[in-house]
């Protein structure tokens, strides 16, 4: 393995991508933690990409016109680190330092909201390749409605790197499907090819050919043979800019771990530090000073830093185009300025109904509907779909056109079955700014979304989940359609608020509740069966709180009785055939968890009084969880095997969701 011999003017471009490598080489060995052999590889593409085609501003990083970058594979931190401590980003070479230390600015994976410039926080392979799919969908929907000839404000491109673990995942293929039937020619992945991971060489596991793959993704693919050939790279990657038509994959052949003597293209390199012995040997090898730690010559850093003038100019040159499209289109730009800033009508909850019960039973899934269709007449920015269920979820817009190919415009997604990449998109779809993303599927396959939303609640992205057929009362589909344990393990996700109403009215205050909630993933868990609506009065306002009293008796209850969703028509049902045996039962509809344990101590006692131990909790669905609220002396009637396939109020009765069932259970808990 030689050196490489480069020209003069050349020799500076080299210095600046060896200047990556050692960053991230000191970096990861000073921490004792780490993966060096991506950005070692990845430094020459990185290199090219931030400082000759990227359109971005280090010095105002929130721009909005410019180009995004996501790193799927997050586990190459320092790639991105190193790129914007070089690039005159808000990240020193102290922060470099204190790579994975606590209270850092450079954690081990790129967090968003954390480190200035980082665009979504990546880590699970696969994801970040569909926030990507994401951003490019939220460019194209925003140039279609903004922009006007002769007037272009939203004009910018998607780049993602990824890898062999990437393209791996299923959510890669689902997100990549979808990126190439929408044909979004602003988005260009850059497919590093290092045929290495963690278990060894790809051979073992991996040996399709992705670029066929993609070309049948309808991707414009393009392969560069040299990872460290940075005319070739920038050559693919103007390529792939001209390109309008389809979304572009270069593939990138490259080492892992380039410049080591002993480690280069082995999986050794993957996730641990080189070594401080092969840290020196590298650096002789790329000509650096082996006795110094966290050096950068101040000749690359002053050329990567002339990246902020270039960006400043691009930004002063948008600036001039905005100020005429505010001139020439001030009700769009207006508009614009609206979307971008996440600003809320005044009158966005104008239309939303009010259900009455002579008007008959509804399906909680059906008022979600609805709702959704006024808040979307109010509500410029809310854009969603659904994985192939739009008619059984009620989530599509009624006359608004779709978002296709050829009509960016409209603001219904068909995602298709592609549960994981849905949930995913969706944080693209908001991190770009200007959407606000709901998206649906059956409660069930909330297993498929689950990833997406726990890094969702990571960024505290505001996504709505609209999780219909919330039990077992789905019926004929049988136990592999009927959700059991699915309630609990959303509940359990840090920062994430799971929202179960019972009736028509408490859904439409679920979909008030969760537009205001501007820093968490709301849940929406909504029946297929229909549910007798309640008095408005009774229900009104009340979501918010979480938990509160229904329905309740006179003087001191003897029982309290919690439930959620449709079971709270059974809590209801109950408390009437226990009042005619003289006992008094309260009835308390607990909706949303989270939002309960938000209220003070003194509301929970006030709503669940302590001295009042006989408690029984109905849900249907696992009884994991209701412990907090009923006690010791409390009990639970819910779910802890799978369902049956039988009629929706066959298999509620034989699994004991019957007012009588409550009712019995309860007196038996009084002796």
């Amino acid at each position: 393995m030689a050196p490489l011999v480069t020209e003069p003017e050349a020799n500076l471009d080299q210095c600046c991508v060896n200047a990556i490598r050692t960053l991230s080489m000191d970096a990861i060995q000073k921490s004792n933690s780490g993966h060096p052999g991506a950005p070692m590889g990845l430094a020459p593409a990185g290199y090219v990409l931030w400082t000759r085609i990227m359109k971005h501003s280090p010095r105002n990083p929130d721009w909005p016109d410019r180009d995004r970058f996501v790193l799927s594979g997050g586990h190459a931190s320092m790639l991105l680190y190193s790129l914007l401590f070089l690039t005159g980003y808000d990240v020193s070479l102290d922060d470099i330092k204190q790579f994975r230390q606590w209270g850092s600015k450079t954690p081990g994976h790129p967090e968003y909201g954390h480190t200035t410039g980082v665009e979504t926080t990546t880590g699970p392979l696969g994801q970040g390749f569909a926030n990507a799919v994401g951003l490019a969908m939220a460019e194209r929907h925003m140039a279609a409605r903004y922009n006007q000839p002769g007037h272009a404000i939203v004009d910018h491109y998607t780049y993602v790197i990824c890898g062999d673990g990437d393209m791996m995942e299923g959510i890669s293929s689902e997100a990549a499907s979808l990126a190439g039937h929408l044909g979004l020619g602003r988005l260009i992945c850059i497919y590093d090819d290092n045929k290495i991971s963690i278990e060894g060489s790809t051979d073992i596991t991996f040996t399709e050919n992705v670029g066929q793959r993609f070309a049948a993704y309808n991707w414009h693919v393009i392969t560069v043979d040299d990872g460290n050939d940075l005319a070739a790279i920038e050559k693919a990657l103007r390529a792939a800019q001209a390109e309008d038509a389809r979304p572009s994959l270069i593939v990138l052949r490259t080492h892992i771990a380039y410049g080591s003597p002993n480690k280069q293209g082995s999986a050794e390199a993957h996730g641990a530090p080189l070594g401080e012995q092969e840290v020196c040997l590298t650096k002789d090898f790329l000509g650096c000073d082996k006795d110094m730690h966290f050096c950068v010559p101040d000749s690359a850093l002053n050329h990567c830093r002339q990246v902020a003038e270039r960006g400043q100019a691009a930004e002063d040159h948008w600036q001039e185009r905005y100020v005429a499209y505010t001139k020439a289109h001030p009700e769009l730009a207006d508009q614009w300025i609206n979307a971008v800033s996440h600003f809320m009508p005044r009158d966005w909850e104008k239309d939303l109904a009010v259900f009455l019960p002579e008007n008959g039973s509804v399906s909680t899934r059906a008022a979600s509907g609805k709702a959704l269709n006024a808040l979307a007449q109010r509500m410029p920015t809310l854009m969603g779909g659904s994985a192939d269920l739009a008619p059984s979820n009620n989530t599509y817009l009624k006359g608004l056109p779709e978002f296709q190919k050829g009509s960016y415009e409209g603001r219904n997604i068909r995602f298709g079955v592609r549960e994981h990449a849905m949930g995913a998109i969706m944080s693209g779809l908001f991190l770009h700014g200007g959407i606000r993303p709901y998206g649906g599927t059956f409660l069930v396959f909330a297993d498929y979304v689950r990833p997406a939303i726990r890094v969702a609640a990571i960024m505290k992205l505001p996504l709505v989940f609209v999780f219909t057929h919330d039990s077992i009362a789905v019926g004929e589909d049988g136990p592999t359609h009927q959700p059991v344990e699915h309630l609990a393990s959303l509940r359990i996700i840090p920062n994430v608020t799971v929202l179960r109403p019972c009736d028509a009215n408490e859904t439409v205050d679920a979909w008030v509740q969760a537009i205001r909630t501007n820093n968490s993933p709301v849940i929406l868990a909504l029946s297929r069966q229909n549910l007798p609506v309640l008095d408005p009065a009774q229900t009104g306002g009340q979501l918010a709180r979480g938990g509160y009293v229904l329905s309740d008796c006179k003087g001191k209850p003897d029982i309290l009785l919690l439930a959620s969703g449709a079971e709270v028509h059974l809590a209801l049902k109950a408390q009437q055939l226990l009042s005619a045996k003289k006992i008094a039962a309260r009835v308390v509809n607990m909706p949303s968890w989270e939002l309960f344990e938000k209220n003070s101590e003194d509301y929970k006692k006030e709503v669940l009084p302590p001295e009042v131990t006989a408690r029984l909790a109905v849900e249907a669905g696992t009884s994991m969880g209701w412990a907090r609220y009923v006690g010791i002396n409390g009990k639970v009637i819910g779910i802890d095997t799978f369902g049956a396939s039988a009629p929706g109020n066959v298999v509620l009765e034989k699994f004991g969701f019957t007012a009588e069932n409550v009712a019995s259970q309860a007196e038996a808990m009084l002796g």
